[in-house]
């Protein structure tokens, strides 16, 4: 109004050209005739002695419809519903859909703004326009709910999970122990299941556990909360950093969760989880079915009419949970995982993995491809190796078992098994003796597998039942010897020694018949 004023001093009052008046004004010279010819017509003069109402009133009176035109007044809840249901309907599309019906009605400017009207007259929290099926907003409840544990007595204070569709405002709701990765991941999965169906995405604020780094146009998102994610199809939009209004639906899904669900159990008493959540889906169901105070039907109503039939469906197994971490590969081709160790192939000593671990495996990926896939196993200290993962020298080294070495060493002899199954005896663990036992076996390719066996009962009956007293047997060539406690008979030749054929001689001598 300011503007205009101006305009009619300078003209009226000043004298100044239209043209001039404009430059003066900063407008066009369009404006400044449409601002004269309209104060012509409403009879002004100057000075004009109104105030800015006033002199708008007379200016710009307000359209007055011919009162023999009686328009038919389009039914806005349909619309809005309508409009609110489909993901890709306009409100241009429904005024054309009107003309059709009523060629005489509203003009598109007109249809639009009684409809921002009308909507106005909506609850606070129906104003943001949510399409059906879309958005999932979830969130944390700042109130706690107490569980006393029964044998100690004490208090523990469980978190509220909060979980609002934006559309029919149906809402999920349950307590956790914490807000740490698996509890909130397993909220996630068991509001999927409530709503019997899968939202376009999810909109969650900027807790650890679902954003590793804040960001207000590229978030990171946790890597398991992505692969869940991932797993039901949906997408994760974070509300931005300090932007309650990104996500109001949940704001006020959290109010309604703490006045209508914990202060109608603040006079119970709860021994577990169990029992409190199942007090609080009682609660959930009396809350959904409550019918709308200024809209027809109720959350649960709408839900079932406009979200379900948009939204994605469920996979046929829930999700589950996976931790992802990194992990060097040890000089000896294992990573650890939860102080157990997994081997992974040797070409990778000193490269980072990627480790997703669930309840029963244990995957490592590099470069995103996996690499190697075990069994989970919770035995700290212990290893999980796979054969085609180590060496080769490796591999036959670990083939290896007292039994087989055993085995082996009887190929040459018993007198060679039996040193070898006194060498494992000795050891407190038989693979400390193993190195001993296969000196033993190959001095066998050396000297010959005979000589072995013999040098072995050599070494039995001594007791000398090592690598290097069997090696010293065998080199000083006593195996040939005879053993200790034999006596070994060597050939005498002497002139005063009378050999065997003496006695026989002599026997034969008194044994022929004498002539008598």
């Amino acid at each position: 109004m300011r503007k205009i004023r101006e305009i009619l001093r300078l003209v009226w009052g000043c004298n100044q050209s239209r043209r001039d008046t404009a430059k003066a004004c900063g407008v066009g010279k369009t404006t400044v005739d449409d601002t004269i010819n309209r104060a012509i017509a409403a009879g002004l003069s100057w000075p004009v002695a109104m105030d800015d109402e006033t002199l708008e009133k007379r200016l710009y009176p307000p359209l007055q419809p011919p009162s023999s035109r009686k328009l038919r007044q389009p039914d806005w809840q349909a619309l809005h519903d309508e409009l609110t249901g489909h993901k890709h309907l306009t409100l241009m599309l429904l005024w054309q859909e009107y003309k059709e019906g009523e060629p005489s009605g509203y003009q598109y400017s007109q249809f639009c703004e009684l409809y921002r009207q009308w909507r106005k007259k909506l609850d606070r929290s129906m104003r943001q326009e949510h399409r059906a099926g879309d958005k999932f907003f979830v969130d944390y409840s700042g109130s706690t709910l107490p569980i006393v544990e029964a044998s100690t007595g004490e208090i523990r204070e469980a978190q509220v999970f909060v979980g609002v569709m934006g559309n029919s405002n149906l809402t999920f709701a349950e307590v956790t122990w914490t807000q740490a990765l698996p509890d909130w991941i397993g909220s996630h999965v068991r509001a999927f299941s409530y709503l019997g169906a899968v939202p376009h995405c999810v909109v969650p604020d900027n807790l650890r556990s679902g954003v590793t780094k804040a960001c207000r146009y590229e978030p990171d998102l946790n890597p398991s909360y992505a692969e869940c994610a991932d797993h039901y199809g949906t997408a994760i939009i974070p509300a931005r950093v300090r932007r309650p209004k990104d996500k109001a639906k949940v704001e006020g899904g959290v109010l309604i969760a703490q006045r209508f669900i914990l202060a109608g159990l603040r006079h119970r008493t709860f021994f577990s989880l169990a029992e409190a959540n199942a007090a609080i889906r009682q609660r959930l169901e009396l809350l959904n079915n409550r019918p709308f105070r200024k809209l027809p039907g109720s959350r649960r109503s709408r839900f079932e009419e406009f979200d379900r039939p948009a939204m994605l469906p469920l996979p046929e197994t829930p999700y589950q949970l996976s931790l992802w971490s990194k992990a060097r590969v040890h000089i000896d081709y294992h990573v650890e995982v939860d102080h157990h160790f997994y081997s992974v192939p040797h070409r990778l000593v000193g490269e980072q993995l990627d480790v997703r671990s669930t309840a029963t495996t244990v995957e490592c990926l590099h470069k995103g491809n996996r690499v190697a896939s075990h069994a989970r196993s919770f035995l700290a200290g212990k290893h999980t190796t796979l054969p085609e993962h180590m060496p080769k020298a490796h591999r036959e080294y670990a083939e290896w078992t007292p039994q087989r070495i055993v085995a082996w060493a009887a190929q040459t002899g018993a007198a060679t098994a039996a040193v070898v199954e006194q060498i494992l005896s000795r050891k407190a663990y038989p693979e400390h003796g193993f190195r001993s036992c296969m000196g033993v076996i190959s001095l066998g390719k050396r000297f010959s597998k005979e000589r072995l066996e013999a040098a072995c009962r050599r070494a039995l009956a001594i007791r000398g039942v090592s690598y290097k007293s069997i090696k010293s047997i065998l080199e000083n060539n006593l195996d040939q010897k005879p053993l200790p406690g034999q006596l070994e008979l060597l050939p005498v030749s002497h002139e005063n020694i009378r050999g065997t054929h003496y006695y026989n001689d002599e026997r034969l001598s008194h044994a022929e018949p004498t002539d008598h």
